[in-house]
């Protein structure tokens, strides 16, 4: 863990949150640019929802992801992923993963149930498509996220104080294990977006872990607007056969305000 603060001070960081950013409703759309050689072009989409659902009549959120190319582009690297989480609203926690990519050549199911009294995962795996189904229960540490869920814990994370390069320890449970990670903070600065205006943000980047599109490291970096909020703008990373750009182009959700907003652009 040391090697996680070489370079800014750590801060701790409280994972069982009392209040959440965002709520039922939200709904955030993005195109996806990819580049190749010298050239970027609209290659796919995001969307992320956050619904509701009840379990023994007790409300939880239930969010989702789906991405995928373009279909004119599924020849040259096709990607259909669908995430999906259950998760408890306060604190903010993870009950229910489920993830279900399928990305070139590469297929990954994943159905985890998080049980956070006995602190142990119930793993249904399948790793590739050769494979059988993997039954398993593994141990969890109570601050531990999916990946999915991780997304909506680093929204509700106060960055008020930090200085940059400060680093935020975060844990993900991914690929049947836990990893540790961090965020690290990078400023505030102003960000054009096509099509939405100029909005204040903040700026970091997350350690990420090595996949089947992306490399490990700190390559890739996020803004999020600088407002309670806190929606997700523009996401910028090397990938393993490119680079890509997520840029929002739709927000909905009721309670949204986007403060950070400045202007429009002219």
């Amino acid at each position: 863990m040391c090697c996680f603060f070489a370079h800014g001070q750590a801060r701790t960081i409280e994972c069982k949150n009392k209040s959440n950013v965002f709520t039922y409703g939200e709904k955030v759309d993005y195109t996806i640019y990819c580049n190749w050689g010298a050239m970027w072009v609209a290659a796919g989409s995001v969307t992320f929802r956050v619904d509701s659902t009840a379990i023994n009549s007790k409300p939880f959120f239930k969010i989702s992801g789906v991405g995928q190319t373009f279909k004119k582009y599924d020849w040259l690297y096709k990607v259909r992923d669908n995430y999906e989480v259950i998760a408890e609203v306060a604190p903010f926690r993870p009950i229910r993963f489920k993830r279900d990519v399928k990305e070139g050549s590469n297929e990954i199911y994943e159905d985890y149930v998080f049980n956070h009294k006995s602190g142990k995962v119930i793993t249904l795996r399948k790793p590739d498509k050769k494979s059988e189904l993997q039954k398993d229960t593994v141990n969890f540490s109570k601050c531990a996220f999916d990946v999915l869920s991780m997304i909506y814990h680093a929204r509700n994370i106060d960055y008020s104080g930090l200085k940059v390069n400060d680093v935020i320890p975060i844990t993900i449970f991914l690929d049947n294990e836990e990893h540790s990670s961090y965020i690290r903070f990078l400023g505030r600065e102003e960000l054009e977006v096509k099509g939405m205006g100029v909005f204040r943000t903040i700026k970091f980047k997350p350690l990420l872990i090595e996949g089947t599109i992306f490399n490990a490291g700190e390559d890739m970096t996020v803004w999020v607007t600088d407002d309670a909020d806190k929606i997700p703008l523009l996401i910028d990373t090397p990938i393993l056969v490119g680079s890509i750009k997520a840029r929002v182009n739709g927000i909905e959700g009721k309670n949204l305000q986007l403060k950070s907003k400045i202007r429009d652009l002219e």
